[in-house]
């Protein structure tokens, strides 16, 4: 264990620098937006991967991406709000989807062992 601590010591918590990152992107209209998450916890981040194929493992094949630096990618993302920085998260949840109308017009939902309306 060190004693003395530098100006550009990481925190302990802080993630180093993990190079160009590849980044999800969406369609914007002025070009491409950056594609923001949560946290299990509720808590925006912005997320980065190592590889284009732990990208297209999480979020799909056809997710667009670009290739930012760290640094970059902390920059936009604080510029809009979101201090969290993930890299190379393995899960990612499945877009909730509306569920149809049932012919009475109410709405119901699946649950284990049967239906509530």
């Amino acid at each position: 264990m060190c004693l003395f601590r530098y100006a550009d010591d990481p925190e302990p918590d802080e993630q180093g620098p993990a190079g160009l990152l590849y980044v999800p992107v969406r369609p914007g209209t002025a070009g491409v937006v950056l594609r923001m998450f949560r946290t299990p916890l509720g808590e925006r981040t912005a997320v980065g991967f190592t590889a284009p194929g732990l990208l297209g493992t999480t979020l799909g094949a056809d997710q667009p991406w670009i290739r930012l630096s760290t640094p970059v990618l902390r920059a936009i993302a604080g510029a809009l709000g979101v201090g969290r920085l993930t890299i190379d998260p393995v899960f990612s949840a499945p877009a909730v989807t509306p569920l149809p109308a049932q012919p009475g017009g109410s709405r119901v939902r699946a649950v284990q062992g049967g239906m509530i309306p």
